[in-house]
């Protein structure tokens, strides 16, 4: 097991970015493991290093939030083999990194739709939040069965709820009161900043359903790399050129 160096003070201190929120889409787990002539299941696992390495990273450069894309809505399409494959991956990390992710503090949210996952998984996943809900040196999300739209819609229900027990006098009040600080409210992604950068590896561009209301100012940046191939060098370029853009969200400088 690879143990985190967060706190090893002997260890140069990385260059603090103006990043609190890091959003990763994770791909080319697959394809690294068929270049390579392996199950896919082999590149998920690969990938899992990455993982702990970016997490060290992000800490080394005092980001307070990190969101990964672990697995979409769309990704139920795959074979029966890959997704059980998957899930057992995500289980099996669950209870090896719990003491890590404890020791280092830590805290993990899972972010998504629950219904179409294993009771196992659904209760290890619970465990792991409340086990680390009152860490702080970092925030880590980590988003399963989820899908940006999904997202948008459950919101919208939850909202439609409230309102369907009101009168209707005071429905109609509260809808024409209805903003974007009331959807946010509703997200998965609640009481947290939206995504300062995306880094999204494999080579695709494109943002494939993934926090599509939370991204709508987020900078962007690819990579070819595959996501167990992406390194730390890689990593604090992406950062590097972040830092040289200028966010003008929408307005003029």
């Amino acid at each position: 097991m690879i143990k985190y160096n967060y706190f090893d003070n002997t260890k140069e201190k990385q260059n603090i970015s103006n990043i609190r929120h890091l959003a990763i889409i994770m791909d080319g787990n697959r394809r690294w493991a068929k270049k390579r002539n392996l199950p896919s299941f082999i590149g998920h696992k690969a990938g899992l290093n990455t993982i702990k390495m970016v997490i060290e990273e992000s800490i080394k450069s005092d980001i307070e939030i990190l969101t990964l894309y672990a697995f979409s809505t769309e990704n139920w399409k795959r074979s029966s083999k890959e997704v059980n494959s998957l899930m057992d991956i995500f289980y099996e990390s669950i209870i090896r990194e719990e003491d890590n992710l404890i020791k280092n503090s830590i805290k993990v949210k899972f972010i998504g739709i629950r219904d179409n996952l294993s009771k196992k998984l659904i209760n290890a996943m619970v465990d792991l939040e409340k086990k680390t809900s009152e860490n702080i040196k970092l925030i880590l999300n980590i988003a399963i069965n989820y899908g940006g739209r999904n997202e948008i819609c459950n919101a919208v229900k939850i909202i439609c709820k409230k309102y369907s027990q009101m009168s209707l006098d005071e429905s109609l009040s509260e809808i024409d009161r209805l903003n974007e600080n009331i959807i946010e409210k509703h997200l998965f992604t609640t009481g947290i900043p939206d995504p300062d950068l995306l880094i999204r590896t494999g080579g695709e561009k494109r943002i494939s359903n993934f926090l599509l209301w939370q991204l709508a100012y987020t900078e962007l940046w690819f990579t070819d790399t595959y996501w167990p191939d992406f390194n730390s060098e890689e990593f604090h370029n992406s950062i590097k050129d972040y830092e040289k853009r200028v966010r003008k969200f929408g307005g003029a400088i």
